[in-house]
Protein backbone atom coordinates (compact mmCIF):
# COMPACT_ATOMS: atom_id res chain seq x y z
CA UNK A 1 0.00 0.00 0.00
CA UNK A 2 1.32 3.36 -1.11
CA UNK A 3 1.44 6.41 1.65
CA UNK A 4 -0.04 9.52 1.40
CA UNK A 5 0.08 12.94 3.93
CA UNK A 6 -2.25 15.44 3.52
CA UNK A 7 -0.62 18.66 5.13
CA UNK A 8 -3.46 21.48 5.66
CA UNK A 9 -3.26 24.80 5.37
CA UNK A 10 0.47 25.49 4.35
CA UNK A 11 1.97 28.89 3.29
CA UNK A 12 3.96 27.63 0.71
CA UNK A 13 7.28 29.75 1.01
CA UNK A 14 8.04 33.40 2.43
CA UNK A 15 5.34 35.66 1.76
CA UNK A 16 3.35 32.92 -0.18
CA UNK A 17 -0.15 31.44 -0.52
CA UNK A 18 -1.68 28.94 1.55
CA UNK A 19 -2.39 25.69 0.20
CA UNK A 20 -3.02 22.20 0.62
CA UNK A 21 0.25 19.80 -0.16
CA UNK A 22 -0.44 16.11 -0.92
CA UNK A 23 2.35 13.61 -0.21
CA UNK A 24 2.68 10.17 -2.10
CA UNK A 25 5.10 7.40 -1.56
CA UNK A 26 7.79 10.19 -0.67
CA UNK A 27 7.11 12.67 -3.03
CA UNK A 28 4.85 16.14 -3.28
CA UNK A 29 1.98 14.83 -5.85
CA UNK A 30 -0.36 17.73 -5.42
CA UNK A 31 -0.31 21.30 -4.34
CA UNK A 32 -3.67 22.70 -4.39
CA UNK A 33 -6.32 25.60 -3.40
CA UNK A 34 -8.85 23.23 -2.35
CA UNK A 35 -7.92 19.92 -0.32
CA UNK A 36 -7.59 16.84 -2.48
CA UNK A 37 -9.84 13.39 -1.35
CA UNK A 38 -8.20 11.75 1.69
CA UNK A 39 -8.22 8.99 -0.61
CA UNK A 40 -5.83 7.70 -3.22
CA UNK A 41 -7.44 5.73 -6.41
CA UNK A 42 -7.41 2.65 -4.40
CA UNK A 43 -8.79 3.95 -1.78
CA UNK A 44 -5.86 4.38 0.97
CA UNK A 45 -6.17 6.43 3.28
CA UNK A 46 -4.04 9.90 4.18
CA UNK A 47 -2.90 11.13 7.09
CA UNK A 48 -4.30 14.46 7.63
CA UNK A 49 -2.33 17.28 8.90
CA UNK A 50 -3.49 20.97 9.43
CA UNK A 51 -0.69 22.95 9.86
CA UNK A 52 -2.21 25.87 10.85
CA UNK A 53 -0.43 28.46 8.28
CA UNK A 54 2.78 27.56 9.21
CA UNK A 55 5.29 28.01 6.14
CA UNK A 56 6.34 24.89 4.21
CA UNK A 57 9.93 25.33 2.72
CA UNK A 58 11.99 22.58 1.25
CA UNK A 59 14.44 21.31 3.55
CA UNK A 60 17.21 22.71 4.68
CA UNK A 61 20.85 20.93 4.18
CA UNK A 62 23.98 21.87 6.31
CA UNK A 63 26.77 21.81 3.21
CA UNK A 64 29.69 21.69 5.30
CA UNK A 65 29.93 19.22 8.90
CA UNK A 66 32.63 17.05 10.79
CA UNK A 67 29.80 14.74 11.94
CA UNK A 68 32.40 13.63 14.12
CA UNK A 69 33.90 16.57 15.66
CA UNK A 70 30.41 18.00 15.68
CA UNK A 71 28.87 15.24 18.00
CA UNK A 72 31.56 14.99 20.18
CA UNK A 73 31.64 18.86 20.72
CA UNK A 74 28.83 18.50 22.26
CA UNK A 75 29.93 16.57 24.92
CA UNK A 76 33.43 18.53 25.67
CA UNK A 77 34.31 21.55 27.86
CA UNK A 78 32.98 24.22 26.30
CA UNK A 79 35.69 27.35 25.97
CA UNK A 80 33.84 29.58 23.57
CA UNK A 81 33.85 32.41 26.26
CA UNK A 82 37.85 32.08 26.85
CA UNK A 83 39.27 35.75 26.40
CA UNK A 84 42.65 34.84 27.10
CA UNK A 85 44.84 31.42 27.36
CA UNK A 86 44.64 31.88 31.43
CA UNK A 87 40.96 31.52 30.87
CA UNK A 88 40.67 28.80 28.63
CA UNK A 89 42.60 26.95 31.23
CA UNK A 90 40.27 28.07 34.76
CA UNK A 91 37.10 27.03 32.20
CA UNK A 92 38.57 22.74 31.55
CA UNK A 93 40.39 22.56 35.17
CA UNK A 94 37.53 21.72 36.56
CA UNK A 95 36.53 18.60 34.77
CA UNK A 96 39.98 17.39 34.58
CA UNK A 97 39.96 13.58 36.26
CA UNK A 98 43.06 12.12 37.68
CA UNK A 99 42.43 9.48 34.79
CA UNK A 100 41.62 9.60 31.20
CA UNK A 101 41.37 12.55 29.00
CA UNK A 102 39.59 15.70 29.44
CA UNK A 103 38.83 17.65 26.23
CA UNK A 104 37.85 21.12 25.92
CA UNK A 105 36.62 22.52 22.62
CA UNK A 106 36.01 26.43 21.10
CA UNK A 107 38.97 28.67 22.21
CA UNK A 108 39.99 31.66 19.85
CA UNK A 109 43.06 32.86 19.98
CA UNK A 110 43.57 35.11 17.62
CA UNK A 111 42.78 38.14 19.51
CA UNK A 112 44.26 36.65 23.19
CA UNK A 113 46.73 39.04 24.86
CA UNK A 114 48.91 35.51 26.09
CA UNK A 115 50.00 33.09 24.60
CA UNK A 116 48.91 29.48 25.11
CA UNK A 117 51.99 26.85 26.38
CA UNK A 118 51.76 23.50 27.80
CA UNK A 119 53.20 24.78 31.22
CA UNK A 120 49.83 26.89 31.87
CA UNK A 121 47.90 23.24 32.16
CA UNK A 122 50.79 21.52 33.92
CA UNK A 123 50.91 23.87 36.56
CA UNK A 124 46.91 24.21 36.80
CA UNK A 125 46.32 20.61 36.33
CA UNK A 126 49.79 18.08 37.18
CA UNK A 127 50.21 15.17 35.10
CA UNK A 128 46.16 15.25 34.09
CA UNK A 129 45.44 14.75 30.37
CA UNK A 130 44.17 17.64 28.91
CA UNK A 131 43.47 18.64 25.44
CA UNK A 132 42.18 21.68 24.20
CA UNK A 133 40.75 22.13 20.61
CA UNK A 134 40.44 25.55 18.49
CA UNK A 135 36.87 26.78 17.28
CA UNK A 136 38.16 26.43 13.70
CA UNK A 137 39.45 22.84 14.13
CA UNK A 138 42.76 23.54 13.01
CA UNK A 139 44.90 23.99 16.87
CA UNK A 140 45.36 21.99 19.40
CA UNK A 141 46.89 22.74 22.69
CA UNK A 142 48.21 19.81 24.94
CA UNK A 143 49.08 19.46 28.51
CA UNK A 144 52.71 17.62 29.09
CA UNK A 145 50.64 14.01 29.93
CA UNK A 146 48.14 14.07 26.68
CA UNK A 147 51.11 15.25 24.89
CA UNK A 148 52.75 12.16 25.92
CA UNK A 149 49.76 9.67 25.18
CA UNK A 150 50.55 10.72 21.16
CA UNK A 151 53.88 10.59 21.58
CA UNK A 152 54.30 14.02 21.55
CA UNK A 153 56.32 14.45 24.75
CA UNK A 154 59.04 16.61 23.82
CA UNK A 155 57.08 19.25 21.78
CA UNK A 156 58.13 22.20 22.81
CA UNK A 157 54.68 23.81 23.56
CA UNK A 158 52.56 21.71 23.32
CA UNK A 159 50.54 23.88 20.56
CA UNK A 160 50.25 21.98 17.50
CA UNK A 161 48.76 23.72 14.41
CA UNK A 162 47.44 22.16 11.17
CA UNK A 163 48.41 19.01 9.77
CA UNK A 164 50.41 18.27 13.40
CA UNK A 165 47.04 19.46 14.85
CA UNK A 166 44.93 16.55 12.90
CA UNK A 167 47.65 14.28 13.35
CA UNK A 168 47.58 14.35 17.48
CA UNK A 169 43.98 14.30 18.03
CA UNK A 170 43.34 11.55 15.65
CA UNK A 171 45.94 9.02 17.57
CA UNK A 172 44.49 10.34 20.45
CA UNK A 173 42.27 7.31 22.40
CA UNK A 174 38.73 8.04 21.29
CA UNK A 175 35.49 6.73 22.97
CA UNK A 176 34.26 3.37 21.87
CA UNK A 177 32.80 3.50 18.24
CA UNK A 178 29.29 1.94 19.38
CA UNK A 179 29.29 5.25 21.26
CA UNK A 180 30.52 7.29 18.95
CA UNK A 181 28.08 5.75 16.26
CA UNK A 182 25.47 6.83 19.18
CA UNK A 183 25.83 10.03 19.72
CA UNK A 184 26.27 10.82 15.93
CA UNK A 185 22.61 9.34 15.24
CA UNK A 186 21.63 11.42 18.22
CA UNK A 187 23.36 14.62 16.03
CA UNK A 188 21.41 14.10 13.20
CA UNK A 189 17.79 13.81 15.04
CA UNK A 190 18.84 17.15 16.70
CA UNK A 191 19.39 18.53 13.26
CA UNK A 192 16.50 17.51 12.15
CA UNK A 193 14.78 19.15 14.63
CA UNK A 194 15.78 22.68 12.82
CA UNK A 195 15.03 21.46 9.56
CA UNK A 196 18.05 19.84 8.27
CA UNK A 197 17.07 17.09 6.05
CA UNK A 198 20.88 16.86 4.62
CA UNK A 199 24.04 17.25 5.87
CA UNK A 200 27.92 17.35 3.56
CA UNK A 201 30.25 15.43 5.49
CA UNK A 202 33.89 15.99 5.35
CA UNK A 203 34.68 14.34 8.47
CA UNK A 204 38.29 12.89 7.83
CA UNK A 205 37.48 9.61 8.04
CA UNK A 206 36.13 6.54 5.68
CA UNK A 207 32.78 7.78 5.36
CA UNK A 208 31.13 5.90 3.07
CA UNK A 209 32.16 2.84 5.75
CA UNK A 210 31.15 4.74 8.71
CA UNK A 211 27.57 6.07 7.23
CA UNK A 212 26.83 2.70 6.41
CA UNK A 213 27.41 0.79 9.48
CA UNK A 214 25.04 3.64 10.94
CA UNK A 215 22.36 3.61 8.64
CA UNK A 216 21.87 0.02 9.31
CA UNK A 217 22.29 0.11 13.13
CA UNK A 218 20.44 3.43 13.93
CA UNK A 219 17.78 5.62 13.01
CA UNK A 220 19.36 8.48 11.12
CA UNK A 221 17.55 11.62 10.15
CA UNK A 222 19.76 13.23 7.72
CA UNK A 223 20.43 12.20 4.06
CA UNK A 224 24.44 12.28 4.07
CA UNK A 225 26.88 12.90 0.87
CA UNK A 226 30.07 11.06 2.01
CA UNK A 227 32.98 12.84 1.73
CA UNK A 228 36.22 11.27 0.50
CA UNK A 229 39.49 12.36 2.30
CA UNK A 230 42.65 13.04 0.00
CA UNK A 231 44.63 10.30 2.00
CA UNK A 232 41.60 7.65 0.96
CA UNK A 233 41.42 8.74 -3.15
CA UNK A 234 43.74 5.83 -4.39
CA UNK A 235 41.43 3.42 -2.13
CA UNK A 236 37.57 5.45 -3.17
CA UNK A 237 38.92 4.94 -6.88
CA UNK A 238 39.46 1.18 -6.19
CA UNK A 239 35.98 1.00 -4.67
CA UNK A 240 34.43 2.43 -7.69
CA UNK A 241 33.05 5.49 -5.58
CA UNK A 242 31.75 8.27 -7.85
CA UNK A 243 30.61 11.50 -6.32
CA UNK A 244 26.76 11.99 -6.68
CA UNK A 245 26.54 8.14 -6.87
CA UNK A 246 24.14 6.17 -4.26
CA UNK A 247 25.58 4.23 -1.55
CA UNK A 248 24.43 0.68 -1.80
CA UNK A 249 22.22 -0.73 0.78
CA UNK A 250 21.59 2.88 2.53
CA UNK A 251 17.95 2.90 1.51
CA UNK A 252 18.28 6.28 -0.45
CA UNK A 253 19.99 7.82 2.55
CA UNK A 254 23.41 8.09 1.31
CA UNK A 255 25.35 9.18 -1.38
CA UNK A 256 28.91 9.48 -2.28
CA UNK A 257 30.80 12.89 -1.97
CA UNK A 258 33.62 15.33 -3.03
CA UNK A 259 37.40 14.54 -1.95
CA UNK A 260 38.59 17.16 0.03
CA UNK A 261 42.06 18.64 0.00
CA UNK A 262 43.67 21.51 1.91
CA UNK A 263 45.12 24.69 0.32
CA UNK A 264 45.69 26.59 3.27
CA UNK A 265 45.02 26.88 6.62
CA UNK A 266 42.72 29.63 8.75
CA UNK A 267 42.14 33.06 9.95
CA UNK A 268 42.11 32.66 13.66
CA UNK A 269 45.19 30.11 13.15
CA UNK A 270 47.12 32.82 10.75
CA UNK A 271 47.63 29.96 8.41
CA UNK A 272 45.13 31.46 5.76
CA UNK A 273 47.55 31.67 2.66
CA UNK A 274 47.35 35.60 1.63
CA UNK A 275 48.49 37.76 -1.32
CA UNK A 276 49.70 40.42 1.94
CA UNK A 277 51.60 39.48 4.79
CA UNK A 278 50.16 39.52 8.08
CA UNK A 279 50.16 42.47 10.76
CA UNK A 280 53.53 42.52 11.68
CA UNK A 281 55.12 39.76 10.73
CA UNK A 282 56.59 38.68 6.89
CA UNK A 283 54.19 35.79 7.40
CA UNK A 284 51.65 35.19 4.40
CA UNK A 285 50.34 32.27 6.21
CA UNK A 286 50.37 27.91 5.10
CA UNK A 287 50.77 26.85 1.80
CA UNK A 288 49.52 23.37 2.59
CA UNK A 289 49.02 21.81 -1.42
CA UNK A 290 51.19 23.86 -3.82
CA UNK A 291 49.57 24.40 -7.14
CA UNK A 292 51.25 21.60 -8.91
CA UNK A 293 50.47 18.97 -6.72
CA UNK A 294 46.82 20.42 -6.20
CA UNK A 295 46.52 19.94 -10.13
CA UNK A 296 47.87 16.44 -10.28
CA UNK A 297 45.52 14.98 -7.15
CA UNK A 298 42.24 17.20 -8.85
CA UNK A 299 42.86 15.33 -11.85
CA UNK A 300 43.12 11.99 -11.06
CA UNK A 301 40.62 12.63 -8.81
CA UNK A 302 38.50 14.00 -11.93
CA UNK A 303 39.45 11.36 -14.33
CA UNK A 304 37.51 9.06 -11.75
CA UNK A 305 34.49 10.87 -11.26
CA UNK A 306 35.11 12.18 -8.00
CA UNK A 307 34.64 15.93 -7.57
CA UNK A 308 36.76 17.76 -6.00
CA UNK A 309 36.13 20.27 -2.91
CA UNK A 310 39.19 22.25 -2.05
CA UNK A 311 39.49 24.33 1.25
CA UNK A 312 40.44 27.98 0.34
CA UNK A 313 39.87 30.71 2.81
CA UNK A 314 43.32 33.38 1.90
CA UNK A 315 43.03 35.30 -1.16
CA UNK A 316 46.02 34.01 -2.37
CA UNK A 317 44.47 30.20 -1.96
CA UNK A 318 41.49 30.91 -3.59
CA UNK A 319 43.50 31.70 -6.35
CA UNK A 320 45.26 28.69 -6.73
CA UNK A 321 42.13 26.79 -5.83
CA UNK A 322 40.67 28.35 -9.35
CA UNK A 323 43.39 28.68 -11.00
CA UNK A 324 43.40 24.11 -11.21
CA UNK A 325 39.82 23.86 -11.87
CA UNK A 326 40.12 26.23 -14.99
CA UNK A 327 42.87 23.62 -15.80
CA UNK A 328 41.42 20.49 -14.91
CA UNK A 329 37.89 21.57 -16.26
CA UNK A 330 36.17 19.87 -13.51
CA UNK A 331 32.78 20.53 -11.66
CA UNK A 332 33.54 20.54 -8.15
CA UNK A 333 33.74 22.83 -4.70
CA UNK A 334 35.83 25.54 -3.14
CA UNK A 335 34.76 25.37 0.40
CA UNK A 336 34.83 28.75 2.96
CA UNK A 337 36.33 31.76 -0.14
CA UNK A 338 36.53 33.66 2.66
CA UNK A 339 38.98 36.46 1.31
CA UNK A 340 38.86 37.29 -2.23
CA UNK A 341 40.47 39.26 -4.77
CA UNK A 342 38.86 41.58 -6.69
CA UNK A 343 39.70 40.20 -10.23
CA UNK A 344 38.93 36.57 -8.29
CA UNK A 345 35.02 37.05 -7.91
CA UNK A 346 33.74 36.60 -11.38
CA UNK A 347 36.36 33.01 -12.08
CA UNK A 348 33.70 31.62 -9.51
CA UNK A 349 30.88 31.54 -11.72
CA UNK A 350 32.25 28.82 -14.11
CA UNK A 351 29.44 25.73 -14.81
CA UNK A 352 29.44 22.88 -11.97
CA UNK A 353 31.36 24.79 -9.75
CA UNK A 354 29.82 25.38 -5.91
CA UNK A 355 30.80 27.84 -3.62
CA UNK A 356 30.56 26.10 0.02
CA UNK A 357 30.37 29.28 2.54
CA UNK A 358 29.70 29.29 5.92
CA UNK A 359 28.06 32.92 6.85
CA UNK A 360 28.16 32.08 10.97
CA UNK A 361 31.80 32.60 10.38
CA UNK A 362 31.53 36.21 9.51
CA UNK A 363 29.87 37.52 12.90
CA UNK A 364 32.18 35.12 14.92
CA UNK A 365 35.40 36.34 12.91
CA UNK A 366 35.00 39.91 12.26
CA UNK A 367 37.31 41.25 15.01
CA UNK A 368 39.99 38.95 13.73
CA UNK A 369 40.04 39.85 10.51
CA UNK A 370 39.82 43.31 11.17
CA UNK A 371 42.77 42.77 12.83
CA UNK A 372 44.76 40.25 10.60
CA UNK A 373 43.01 41.42 7.13
CA UNK A 374 43.12 44.87 8.19
CA UNK A 375 41.81 47.13 4.96
CA UNK A 376 40.81 44.48 2.95
CA UNK A 377 37.78 43.08 4.84
CA UNK A 378 35.18 45.02 1.85
CA UNK A 379 36.08 41.50 0.08
CA UNK A 380 35.79 39.15 3.35
CA UNK A 381 33.45 37.18 3.66
CA UNK A 382 32.32 38.94 0.36
CA UNK A 383 28.82 36.43 -0.41
CA UNK A 384 26.88 39.75 -2.40
CA UNK A 385 30.05 40.06 -4.48
CA UNK A 386 30.09 36.50 -5.20
CA UNK A 387 26.31 36.23 -5.95
CA UNK A 388 26.66 39.14 -8.39
CA UNK A 389 29.12 37.53 -9.79
CA UNK A 390 27.48 34.74 -11.13
CA UNK A 391 28.56 32.02 -8.54
CA UNK A 392 26.65 29.19 -6.73
CA UNK A 393 26.58 29.49 -3.36
CA UNK A 394 25.50 26.47 -0.53
CA UNK A 395 25.41 27.61 2.72
CA UNK A 396 26.96 24.90 5.60
CA UNK A 397 28.17 25.48 9.42
CA UNK A 398 31.46 23.82 9.32
CA UNK A 399 29.95 22.21 12.40
CA UNK A 400 31.43 22.17 15.25
CA UNK A 401 32.55 25.74 14.23
CA UNK A 402 29.61 27.00 14.46
CA UNK A 403 26.54 25.26 15.71
CA UNK A 404 24.86 22.89 13.26
CA UNK A 405 21.75 25.13 12.80
CA UNK A 406 20.83 26.03 9.36
CA UNK A 407 18.77 29.53 10.69
CA UNK A 408 21.86 30.57 12.34
CA UNK A 409 23.93 30.58 9.08
CA UNK A 410 20.66 31.94 7.35
CA UNK A 411 19.94 34.90 9.71
CA UNK A 412 23.72 36.14 9.61
CA UNK A 413 24.04 36.04 5.73
CA UNK A 414 20.77 38.07 5.83
CA UNK A 415 21.91 40.73 8.90
CA UNK A 416 25.91 40.17 8.98
CA UNK A 417 25.79 40.32 12.49
CA UNK A 418 24.57 38.09 15.07
CA UNK A 419 24.24 40.04 18.56
CA UNK A 420 24.15 43.44 19.12
CA UNK A 421 26.52 44.71 17.41
CA UNK A 422 25.59 46.63 14.21
CA UNK A 423 26.02 44.87 10.64
CA UNK A 424 29.67 43.86 9.57
CA UNK A 425 30.32 45.47 5.84
CA UNK A 426 25.92 45.11 5.46
CA UNK A 427 26.82 45.74 1.21
CA UNK A 428 27.67 41.79 1.49
CA UNK A 429 24.28 40.93 3.12
CA UNK A 430 22.23 37.86 0.88
CA UNK A 431 18.42 38.22 0.35
CA UNK A 432 16.28 36.02 2.44
CA UNK A 433 15.14 34.14 -0.88
CA UNK A 434 18.87 33.69 -1.73
CA UNK A 435 19.84 32.16 1.68
CA UNK A 436 17.03 30.06 1.66
CA UNK A 437 17.98 28.66 -1.47
CA UNK A 438 21.76 28.05 -0.61
CA UNK A 439 20.58 26.45 2.88
CA UNK A 440 18.35 23.95 0.43
CA UNK A 441 20.63 22.73 -1.79
CA UNK A 442 19.55 25.03 -4.71
CA UNK A 443 15.65 24.40 -4.23
CA UNK A 444 13.37 27.33 -4.33
CA UNK A 445 9.72 25.39 -4.12
CA UNK A 446 7.61 23.23 -3.44
CA UNK A 447 6.40 21.50 -6.72
CA UNK A 448 4.93 18.35 -7.81
CA UNK A 449 7.32 15.89 -8.39
CA UNK A 450 9.63 17.11 -5.55
CA UNK A 451 10.98 14.51 -2.99
CA UNK A 452 8.97 15.21 0.06
CA UNK A 453 12.50 16.74 2.06
CA UNK A 454 10.44 19.29 3.61
CA UNK A 455 10.35 21.43 7.13
CA UNK A 456 7.10 23.29 7.91
CA UNK A 457 7.87 26.38 10.43
CA UNK A 458 5.85 27.94 12.40
CA UNK A 459 6.62 32.06 11.66
CA UNK A 460 6.49 33.24 7.87
CA UNK A 461 10.48 33.82 7.11
CA UNK A 462 9.43 36.50 5.48
CA UNK A 463 8.05 38.30 8.68
CA UNK A 464 10.54 38.16 10.49
CA UNK A 465 14.33 39.28 11.13
CA UNK A 466 17.62 39.29 13.58
CA UNK A 467 17.27 37.13 16.70
CA UNK A 468 13.78 36.13 15.15
CA UNK A 469 15.01 34.19 11.84
CA UNK A 470 17.92 32.81 13.94
CA UNK A 471 15.71 31.39 16.44
CA UNK A 472 12.92 29.80 13.55
CA UNK A 473 10.30 27.44 15.44
CA UNK A 474 10.35 24.58 13.56
CA UNK A 475 6.99 22.62 13.73
CA UNK A 476 8.30 19.62 11.40
CA UNK A 477 10.47 18.10 9.48
CA UNK A 478 9.79 15.65 6.72
CA UNK A 479 12.24 13.40 4.80
CA UNK A 480 10.91 11.19 1.45
CA UNK A 481 7.61 11.65 3.57
CA UNK A 482 8.70 10.29 6.96
CA UNK A 483 8.44 12.99 10.20
CA UNK A 484 11.95 13.34 11.79
CA UNK A 485 10.60 16.13 13.81
CA UNK A 486 7.53 16.68 14.72
CA UNK A 487 5.68 19.15 17.58
CA UNK A 488 3.10 20.77 18.03
CA UNK A 489 0.73 19.93 14.95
Amino acid sequence: MSSRLLLRNARIGPGGPVRHVLIVDGRVAEVSAEPPPPGGPAGEPAEIVDVGGGTLLPGLWDAHVHSLQWAQARRRVDLTSARSAREAVELVVPHAGPAGLTIGYGFRDGLWPDTPHKSLLQAAAPDRAIALVSNDLHTAWLSPAALAAVGRGGHPTGVLRERDCYDAMAELPPPPREELDRWVAEATTAAAARGVVGLLDFEFADNVTDWSRRVAEHRIDVRVACSIPKDRLEEAIGRGLRTGDPVAGSEGLLEVGPVKMFVDGSLNTRTAYCEDPYPGTAARGLLETGPDELYAVMSLAARHGIHPAVHAIGDLAAGIALDAFERVGCPGRIEHAQLVRAEDFARFARPGLVAGVQPAHAPDDREVADLHWCGRTGRAFAYADLLAAGATLELGSDAPVAPLDPWDGIASAVTRTDDERPPWHPEQALPLPVALAAAGRGRTGVRPGDPADLVITESDPAALGGEDLRRMPVLGTLLGGRWTHRRSI
